[in-house]
């Protein structure tokens, strides 16, 4: 059994004197993150300068902290009320603040999107790695110190790694029979017990820290505001995914605003199809959602095989869209695909197993395994030398060749339905509090229904692929991008100069595997354009310095003015798809480009429907249906108060305007917009009522000027 330390210091002493003072320490990504012991060997490492600390990790959380002073007075007090117990990672603190001791090192393969982006450490020791080469990449780096957050359970007498492991799972085997290496698990006990493949022996680990600083509240990501912009790229999303399929979805708002539209397809079919007209959906991709989509209720019901599982499923699953149920056994799901059989166990189910040649006429040890952990054959029996041994103690000879033997199994063996299918398979899970409480209050068996596996049981196919082919029918996997080429790569993780703004992740893998799928397709959700100093851009762009998915694997790409079907298509089709679901101020200048590189024909003009692509168009079409409680900000609720989000939406303003000396001067000259006492709760809130300094002067007359701006709206 292992060794449990109740303090973090006498534990990462305990990891020094079992694997000497050369650490090379692995952490899950996120919620996993072991972050005590590795503030324990922090403080270690600062101390000694003998000791080399290598930490290999990815997505580190940690309390949210403003770079101004109207980011602090807002992060502040939500700060208090979400993190007030979680303890800060120290190295990443210290990283953050450029004061990492030379013998400490931290090395990512994925950030918090932008958040690393001027940070030279970050960017130096950024590991650029698909996730499922993450374990290989860390063991050839001589990884020698495993640290997991992990669940207990009163009625489980292991532990659960819970929301990670992704990765953890396959260093754990390789490590295994290694006596130089530190498995160390850092109990936390509002972490969700989870199921599936993270579930492991307490003995799988040599050192233990569980005292009672462990138990703070995972950390819980905020809810992103749902813009106008992101609501109708998950409209049109919403309309590509197949009912009885397979979906995954990356995080954040694009996420949400995704699961908002199906569920408005579930719930409120007419509505949902008025919302179409409205936009002429159906006038313009009704081809591409024809052949690829579907606009019914969920009847079937979805699948999930997610490397992350979102807290947005939770609303899918509650609704009653994501239950599909899924088999790990080829032949029963292929049964199961087919229609030859049901997940109601009847005798007919087991005639085609024998049929099939998944159970032997004459039971071994293994068939009567199978049977009773698919619930074919009932729980409470045993299987004894060839004998099924009934709860009253009559046996029953297990041999199908004899029809008195079969008939006696038929008539007292058989169970009810199919047991321990699954509705979820997913590597690792990061939300908001409530999703984690969703996870801690439902019942073993429904939370059961999610199994959490390792990564490259999730990201491809290699390995399990028959079984894999067989759940993921009719798979769409949706994730975000933030440029796309006019002739079909994606930027999604770094820029031109080299500089990385998050990680390849896991696109890449669903990619690829979409296209290995013969009904699969990858869903890149693209906002057409962004901000920078004040003036739009267009994220669709002729060519770029540099990309993560290339242009060979294009496939379905999403904005919010429409879907871009670019599979088998050729450049100069590719090139006017994306055209067409570009914003329409800059769709004449990409015309232009594409005809000087003899990729558009001399006398093509972009067509007429295609033509009033402006977010004023947008936002006059989506308001009847705002009006009426549809396509909320926060569709899912927030953590911030009603204040909170209008001081967001005017510090989001604010900053964007930050940029131009111009616009602030503007800003600060122009009237007021509102009543100066409507403002007057909003300044209280960030302690600018009275304000003392210059500094705090300026700041709110900037906040005041803003917020009048954004009350004044409709």
């Amino acid at each position: 059994m292992p060794v449990t330390f109740t303090s973090e210091e006498a534990c990462a002493q305990a990891i020094i004197d079992r694997v000497g003072k050369t650490l090379k320490v692995a952490t899950p990504l996120a919620a996993g993150n072991a972050v005590l012991v590795l503030n324990g060997l922090y403080r270690k490492a600062r101390q000694d300068p003998e000791i080399q600390l290598e930490i290999y990790t990815a997505l580190t959380l940690a309390r949210p902290r403003g770079k101004s002073l109207l980011e602090e007075r807002f992060v502040g007090p939500v700060r208090e009320r979400l993190f007030s117990d979680y303890p800060d990672p120290e190295y990443h603190v210290d990283r953050d603040n450029g004061q990492l001791p030379p013998n400490v090192k931290i090395i990512e393969f994925y950030f918090p999107a932008g958040r690393q982006l001027n940070n030279r450490h970050s960017q130096e020791n950024y590991v650029c790695s698909n996730y499922t080469h993450v374990a290989r990449d860390v063991l050839d780096a001589g990884v020698n110190v495993i640290a997991q957050l992990v669940a207990v359970s009163g009625d489980e007498p292991g532990f659960s790694m819970s929301c990670n492991p992704d990765v953890s799972l396959d260093l754990v085997e390789a490590l295994k029979d290694r006596d130089d290496v530190a498995f160390v698990a850092q109990v936390n006990r509002s972490l969700p017990f989870m199921y599936g493949d993270a579930v492991v022996d307490r003995d799988t680990y040599h050192f233990v820290l569980d005292g009672e600083a462990c138990d703070y509240r995972v950390f819980g990501l905020p809810r992103m505001a749902v813009s106008d912009v992101d609501h109708m790229i998950g409209l049109y999303g919403s309309a590509l995914i197949r009912d009885g399929g397979e979906l995954q979805i990356g995080i954040g708002a694009l996420g949400d605003a995704l699961v908002s539209s199906m569920l408005l397809r579930h719930q409120d079919n007419d509505t949902y199809r008025q919302v179409l007209r409205a936009f002429s959906v159906e006038e313009k991709f009704g081809a591409v959602i024809e052949r690829k989509g579907d606009l019914g209720r969920f009847e079937t019901g979805l699948f999930a095989a997610t490397e992350m599982f979102v807290d947005s499923f939770m609303h899918l699953f509650d609704a009653g869209i994501l239950k599909r149920r899924v088999y790990d056994h080829v032949i029963l799901q292929r049964l199961l695909n087919e229609g030859v059989i049901t997940e109601q166990v009847t005798r007919d189910m087991v005639f085609h197993l024998l049929e099939r040649r998944a159970i032997r006429p004459r039971l071994t040890e293994q068939d009567a395994r199978f049977l009773r952990q698919f619930g074919i054959f009932r729980q409470d029996l045993e299987f004894d030398h060839g004998h099924w041994v009934l709860t009253d103690g009559r046996r029953i000879e297990a041999d199908f060749n004899r029809e008195d033997c079969a008939d006696d199994m038929l008539e007292h063996c058989l169970g009810d339905r199919l047991q321990h299918g699954a509705t979820v398979h997913a590597a690792f899970f990061a939300g908001p509090r409530a999703f984690y409480d969703w996870l801690n209050d439902m019942p073993r068996p429904r939370r059961a229904l999610i199994h959490m596996k390792s990564v490259v049981k999730i990201n491809q196919l290699y390995g399990h692929e028959d079984l894999d082919r067989l759940h993921r029918t009719g798979a769409r996997f949706v994730n975000t991008t933030m440029m796309m080429t006019l002739f079909g790569a994606a930027v999604s993780d770094g820029l031109a100069d080299g500089r990385v703004v998050s990680g390849v992740g896991g696109q890449y893998n669903f990619v690829a595997m979409a296209h290995a799928l013969p009904d699969g397709h990858s869903l890149l959700q693209l906002r057409s354009t962004r901000e920078e100093a004040g003036r739009p851009h267009s994220n669709i762009v002729f060519n770029y310095g540099h990309a993560t998915i290339p242009r060979h694997l294009r496939d379905i790409v999403i904005t919010e003015y429409g879907i871009a079907d670019l599979r088998g298509k050729t450049d100069t089709e590719v090139a006017a798809a994306l055209i067409q679901v570009a914003d329409s101020r800059f769709q004449d200048d990409l015309v232009k480009q594409a005809k000087r590189a003899g990729k558009l024909c001399a006398d093509y003009r972009v067509p007429e429907p295609f033509r009033n692509n402006f977010p004023g168009t947008i936002q006059q079409r989506l308001g009847a249906f705002k009006a009426r409680g549809l396509f909320a900000t926060f569709p899912f609720g927030t953590d911030f108060t009603d204040e909170e989000i209008v001081l967001g939406k005017a510090l989001k303003a604010l900053k964007k305007k930050a940029a131009s000396k111009l616009r602030v001067a503007q800003l600060l000259l122009q009237p007021l917009a509102c009543d100066a006492q409507i403002l007057q709760p909003y300044l209280k809130r960030m302690q600018l009522e009275r304000p003392r300094s210059l500094e705090e002067r300026l700041s709110a007359r900037l906040l005041r000027a803003e917020l009048s701006r954004v009350l004044a709206r409709p």
